[in-house]
């Protein structure tokens, strides 16, 4: 028989943004058909600020490096040709549930296609923005305990746990 654990609550998420400098474990490199737009879109609609602008030899950037949340970093650069949304792929960040509707109403007056938020089977909250040159960035918060699915959560409990850290 083995012993099960007890559901352990996540730790609340810091929306503070880092501006420190550091080595990013891994980040989203966008070549983007404008990079003005896609600069006030990520800015204005979706919660990133701008860590960095590096100039090019006429002055205007050619890198832009973005912000949400530390590891959550994403740099666009003017793309070198035509820019279509890759099928199938996309971004999830992780977000607080209370700032769900906020955001995506800032996406919708950016005139953005947006869905949700929407809760998940597996007891999230999604809200999913599609930008400027069609990528899907999908904000994801941990659905609140009084609104969560018990079956998945038990589901959930019952895997078992090798290979789980």
């Amino acid at each position: 028989m083995s012993e099960q654990a007890a559901p352990v609550e996540a730790p609340a998420l810091d929306p503070v943004i880092d501006t420190s400098i550091y080595p990013m474990p891994m980040f989203l490199r966008l070549e983007v058909s404008d990079l003005a737009r896609s600069r006030a879109f990520y800015t204005g609609a979706l919660d990133l600020i701008e860590l960095a602008a590096l100039p090019g030899p006429d002055g205007t950037p050619f890198l832009v490096h973005l912000r949400r949340w530390r590891y959550q970093d994403i740099l666009i650069v003017p793309a070198r040709g035509p820019v279509a949304a890759g099928t199938g792929l996309g971004l999830s960040l992780a977000a607080e549930q209370d700032a769900l509707a906020g955001l995506a109403e800032r996406a919708r007056a950016f005139g953005a296609p947006v869905g949700g938020p929407t809760d998940t089977p597996w007891n999230t909250t999604d809200v999913t923005v599609t930008d400027p040159d069609g990528l899907r960035i999908t904000y994801t918060a941990r659905r609140p305990v009084e609104r969560r699915d018990a079956d998945f959560e038990a589901v959930m409990r019952d895997l078992p746990t090798a290979g789980r850290g």
